[in-house]
């Protein structure tokens, strides 16, 4: 049998960037193989990750990435910005899709942010590493950016109607938005738990993604993974400030 037309290729153990792309295709329908999670006697893994990479054409700088019949893109928002217009993941209109992708940058720019609060000096260090200077990045993302970053999704989705950040539907910048609230609750439970009365919108929205269909059968799957420590957002106590 052929294999479907998109190939997600990302670390096999960790969430991270490639799982906001995993959501997209998920909630659409979309059959995928997620290529480094296979067996390696399939062709998965990570040394096959790695060599994928060179082979795809244009060479993308870093996983994720997703080749599909005529090549390949990466870079998690420019993922999505393809992908959604082809699978009703988006509206038809230029003015969606521009806001849709700022969103979308935005949400990125939080998980790069949380990223850093465990690694603030170098992705190549251990976090065992750099503890100190890890503790003062999570002072200043705890106290200063997770409110600024939530406030501001806050006020959009009530500027938006509450129910959906664009055009008035489910989009994937809503599923976007549903794992950086579930990452942020794993790794910083107890500075969201002091954020959530000022979130509700925020929410709700993200108990609405759970209970999609398609997203709910995905989440009560082996296909989902688990957050944990090697990943993007990590449940560090020390952190939790």
């Amino acid at each position: 049998m052929s294999r479907p037309d998109y190939e997600l290729h990302y670390w096999p153990s960790i969430p991270g960037r490639g799982e906001f792309v995993r959501l997209a295709l998920e909630d659409a329908g979309v059959p995928y193989v997620d290529v480094a999670r296979l067996p390696e006697k399939d062709g998965g893994g990570g040394k096959a990750l790695m060599k994928a990479l060179k082979a795809a054409h244009p060479e993308p700088f870093a996983p994720p990435f997703l080749v599909y019949r005529g090549g390949a893109v990466a870079q998690t928002a420019a993922i999505l910005a393809f992908v959604a217009p082809r699978h009703g993941l988006v509206p038809d209109d230029e003015g969606a899709r521009a806001n849709a992708i700022q969103l979308q940058l935005t949400v990125m720019d939080v998980v790069a942010e949380a990223h850093d609060t465990h690694h603030p000096i170098s992705t190549g260090a251990y976090y065992e590493d750099q503890k100190p200077e890890a503790k003062r990045r999570s002072k200043g993302f705890v106290e200063e950016r997770i409110p600024k970053f939530l406030g501001w999704f806050e006020r959009y989705l009530e500027a938006a109607g509450g129910k959906h950040f664009v055009g008035g539907v489910s989009t994937y910048v809503d599923l976007s938005v549903f794992q950086m609230i579930e990452g942020l609750e794993y790794a910083f439970p107890r500075a969201m738990k002091r954020m959530a009365p000022k979130i509700p919108r925020l929410l709700a929205l993200r108990d609405a993604v759970k209970a999609r269909p398609n997203i709910a059968a995905y989440l009560a799957s082996e296909r989902r993974m688990a957050f944990n420590e090697d990943g993007i957002f990590r449940a560090y106590p020390e952190l939790d400030l």
